[in-house]
């Protein structure tokens, strides 16, 4: 009976990560108790040692175990540039696509009224004194395209215009996606691939 609730309670606490169902935690869950007991070892202390010794950077919030996180103490880093992001996962995809050379700058949530969320909860404050301290000249606005992160974007933007008129605000483009068959996309998106349209200088 011990073991059947240990196992219990391991698949539990695996359901509580975000994206994992109930079988794929089950499978998990086998998976690890399968395993060699040194890797089950090493995983539990790896944890353990997350959890005490890794907190929020204090210049972007991004997750370290150092005084700043890799970004914010790169010295190859753009400082006139400032992309704002929701999560950390949101500027992992940034940093992956190699498009990005300046700094970061997660909000650890987005506006939502209806949840009780403001802008003291993700960290408007702290935005606001970065943009002056570090004199950016570009903040990126890379918050997603839910009507709620488009609320949290045009927030930021309002509140940086009232103390930095000086500043340039840009918002990433949305459209079809790289590889993408047009037929199989959907309309708003392709309506927003056609507001966003480049034009294409003649050779």
């Amino acid at each position: 009976m011990a073991q059947a609730r240990l196992i219990e309670e391991l698949i539990e606490s695996l359901r509580a990560l975000p994206g994992i169902g109930p079988k794929a935690a089950q499978r998990m869950a086998y998976q690890l108790l399968s395993s060699k007991k040194k890797e089950a070892e090493r995983l539990g202390r790896t944890l353990l040692e997350a959890v005490d010794k890794v907190h929020r950077c204090p210049s972007c919030n991004n997750l370290t175990d150092s005084d700043l996180c890799q970004y914010c103490a790169s010295p190859d880093r753009d400082d006139s540039l400032l992309c704002v992001v929701e999560s950390v996962a949101d500027m992992m995809v940034i940093e992956q696509s190699l498009s990005w050379s300046g700094r970061y700058f997660i909000l650890m949530g987005r506006l939502s009224p209806l949840a009780g969320v403001g802008p003291s909860d993700i960290s408007f404050n702290h935005l606001v004194q970065r943009v002056g301290d570090e004199r950016v000249k570009e903040v990126v606005l890379a918050t997603s395209f839910t009507p709620e992160g488009e609320a949290t974007a045009l927030a930021i933007t309002e509140i940086l215009q009232r103390y930095y008129p000086q500043l340039r605000i840009s918002r990433i483009a949305k459209g079809v996606p790289a590889g993408a068959e047009l037929e199989y996309t959907d309309v708003n998106t392709v309506a927003q691939a056609m507001l966003n349209r480049q034009i294409r200088e003649n050779n």
